[in-house]
């Protein structure tokens, strides 16, 4: 059903659980990959186990020099991008009165400004090419809050305002714009709770889980579709149930 044969797609944060998983799954439909990251040897195993036409370039989002690089060195891998896939993010989590400006300061850099920066450059060629899939990875809390995470909830929820904006600018250039807001998913970070912990989210879940990574990929596959052509400006919740927005 989904092909995305030669399609060119540069994806962030790749190092991570959701990023490549996200990787994996584009590639099996036929995708030409860009994997960026912090993680230099994680970036190259993962290129290795998926294979060819796949490229990596190492990253520090919060650098604006980097995020230029990447995004010149990018195009250059496959001479344009079709598919951006805004997956970085960071956490620095406290109750806000404690938190610190530079806990404030370093997750809206990198979760909301290095993704405007990014996708301002990439979206150049794209609106020259009258064609593009810009997808944001957003968050649940994002949309209800978190305590002991205002700088984070905060850094999502602006992308919401963000991807409807270059929705709307970009629409009729053949792009869209949209974002995936996952509920709680099994990675690393959450590996990190206790049983105890995880049971307390799972209560709140209707389907009776956490979500699995593949989750989000399989929405990403979808938004990055032609399949999906007429959607844009819009929030793909992938939660459980746990909040039926």
């Amino acid at each position: 059903m989904f092909d995305l044969s030669g399609k060119v797609v540069l994806i962030t944060g790749a190092s991570g659980g959701i990023g490549s998983a996200i990787a994996r799954k584009m590639k099996k439909i036929g995708a030409r990959l860009i994997l960026s990251g912090t993680r230099e040897n994680v970036l190259d195993k993962l290129s290795t186990e998926i294979g060819g036409d796949t490229k990596t370039i190492v990253t520090d989002l919060s650098s604006k020099e980097d995020i230029m690089n990447l995004a010149t060195e990018a195009e250059n891998c496959f001479g344009h991008i079709d598919i951006l896939i805004n997956n970085a993010g960071i956490t620095a989590d406290t109750l806000f009165i404690r938190m610190k400006d530079d806990d404030w300061d370093n997750v809206i850099n990198i979760n909301l400004t290095a993704s405007m920066r990014l996708t301002r450059q990439v979206i150049k060629g794209m609106l020259k090419r009258k064609y593009g899939r810009i997808i944001f990875i957003s968050s649940i809390v994002g949309y209800t809050g978190n305590p002991g995470q205002t700088n984070y909830s905060a850094s999502k929820s602006a992308l919401i305002g963000l991807t409807k904006s270059i929705a709307l600018e970009v629409a009729a250039r053949g792009i869209t714009c949209n974002l995936i807001a996952p509920g709680f998913i099994s990675t690393p970070m959450t590996d990190k709770l206790t049983d105890e912990q995880k049971s307390k989210i799972i209560v709140n879940i209707p389907v009776n889980r956490l979500g699995d990574v593949e989750d989000i990929s399989n929405g990403c596959i979808y938004l990055a579709s032609d399949e999906s052509s007429f959607i844009t400006g819009t929030t793909l919740h992938i939660n459980g149930g746990m909040s039926m927005i």
